[in-house]
């Protein structure tokens, strides 16, 4: 996959959708989103990741379901009724779905105003994020996908 940052050199906007893990803000680039479905039944399936929830028939299509809590170390999910399931098409056609506490909304963002991480970060969630969006005051960790699903679609 090409660096985001040099996808975005000659563009003059990029969209997000912003979703919220406990009270971080985790952005999303629009491209991979195929769909965003309330919380349902998830079926578990056995000796997976503890960051994998199971599998959904999303329709006639077994998609299996990520928390992302999980997968950054954060506490375990809490099911509300803001809890979505983001459905994301990866480069090879596969689908993946990532279990959300609340998704807030799409923001176009110039891509100026991305920063790449300057900090060290824990070695084991570095690769998952691309950069830092700012929108107004907030600021955004963009995740970078494909990491994110690495190991899951290797097991």
């Amino acid at each position: 996959m090409t660096d985001m940052y040099e996808q975005m050199e000659n563009v003059e906007e990029i969209q997000f959708i912003v979703v919220k893990l406990e009270d971080e803000q985790y952005g999303i680039q629009i491209g991979y989103v195929d769909n965003i479905v309330r919380m349902q039944q998830i079926t578990r399936v056995p000796k997976s990741q503890p960051y994998y929830m199971g599998v959904i028939n999303l329709r006639g299509e077994v998609v299996p379901i990520m928390s992302l809590r999980r997968r950054f170390g954060l506490d375990d999910d809490t099911y509300s009724p803001t809890t979505r399931i983001i459905i994301i098409r990866l480069e090879d056609q596969s689908m993946i779905g990532f279990l959300v506490d609340e998704v807030k909304e799409v923001v176009n963002l110039d891509p100026r105003t991305i920063e790449k991480p300057t900090f060290k970060l824990e070695e084991k969630n570095a690769g998952y994020l691309t950069g830092i969006g700012k929108n107004n005051e907030s600021l955004i960790s963009l995740l970078e996908i494909e990491a994110v699903v690495e190991e899951v679609k290797k097991a």
